[in-house]
């Protein structure tokens, strides 16, 4: 039997209009405008990219939204007084400093300078920090964990008391999605296990996993064999591996695989995500959704 297939796009679109609505009531009802500032420094063809399709879907949303370029020689002193006036921005929710910076930045003194509560990406230590408390004090997901935990209990996926395994131990995916699953709290409170490539028995601990969540870094890496039959299988990696002619446009387009063999594994899996359309499109939408919720904590209505 055929795994059903997790579409990101699709439950990204629903998550984007339940964020439409609820900017349209907090601005009728409170008077405010969820503000996202992306800052960008140099023109790094990658980062333009993503702070374009950031910006884009702020618009989408009615979120009042400000790309704020730099040019590449911009100082430490200078982009860290930036980042203090928007921390002093009362319009401004959230704010996103486009990675990577240019060597002559330190990357960590710059992400720590954001203001905890307008750290919409939730990298800062102290949101860090509330992620491992959970609860009420967890504020702000990292984007990509947070649309991981979505797409699993949006396609019905029983996550309480479910036997979780995620391959990878990064801080952006694989330590937080752990953290968020193991939380006692609607759609987690799982057992968790963080295995990784220097795992022992790697391919034991993924069979016994009835929701595996493959973020190592290595194209192809879990085998059909891995994997339980019927289990839910999110896979975050995301390669290019060639290029073929697009049957709709006749032009060139990459060839994308993950860490999972896809064709292979949707015929043992009961759920999996497609590369692309299965993790992708969560990210920004789940960062739209912090920006959100910083506004609404910020008028005192979260």
């Amino acid at each position: 039997m055929t795994a059903k297939i997790i579409s990101g796009t699709e439950i990204a679109a629903q998550i984007r209009e339940e964020i439409k609505a609820a900017v349209a009531r907090l601005k009728d009802e409170h008077q405010v405008v969820p503000g996202l500032v992306t800052i960008l420094v140099g023109q790094n063809p990658a980062s333009v990219s993503y702070v374009t399709a950031k910006k884009n879907t702020a618009h989408e949303l009615n979120f009042y939204s400000l790309q704020d370029s730099q040019p590449e020689d911009i100082t430490e002193e200078k982009l860290l007084q930036l980042i203090a006036a928007y921390n002093r921005d009362t319009k401004i929710h959230g704010i996103l400093v486009q990675l990577p910076l240019p060597k002559h930045i330190d990357e960590k003194k710059i992400l720590n300078a954001i203001d905890p509560d307008k750290d919409v990406d939730g990298f800062h230590p102290v949101n860090v920090g509330r992620l491992m408390i959970g609860g009420k004090e967890a504020k702000f997901l990292p984007c990509t964990p947070a649309g991981i935990q979505q797409l699993i209990v949006r396609s019905g996926v029983k996550v309480d008391g479910a036997e979780v395994v995620v391959v990878g131990r990064s801080n952006i995916v694989g330590k937080p999605i752990a953290n968020i699953l193991l939380q006692k709290a609607p759609g987690a409170n799982a057992t968790v296990t963080v295995a990784h490539t220097g795992t022992k028995d790697l391919a034991g601990h993924c069979k016994r996993a009835d929701i595996l969540v493959v973020a190592a870094g290595v194209p192809g890496l879990v085998k059909p064999e891995w994997i339980k039959p019927g289990a839910c299988v999110i896979d975050v990696g995301v390669y290019r591996v060639g290029e073929k002619i697009s049957e709709k446009t006749g032009k060139k387009i990459a060839i994308l695989r993950g860490d999972v063999d896809f064709d292979a594994a949707k015929e043992i899996a009961g759920s999996i995500t497609p590369v692309p359309g299965g993790v992708g499109p969560m990210t920004i939408t789940m960062l739209m959704s912090n920006t959100l919720k910083a506004a609404k904590i910020a008028a005192g209505v979260a």
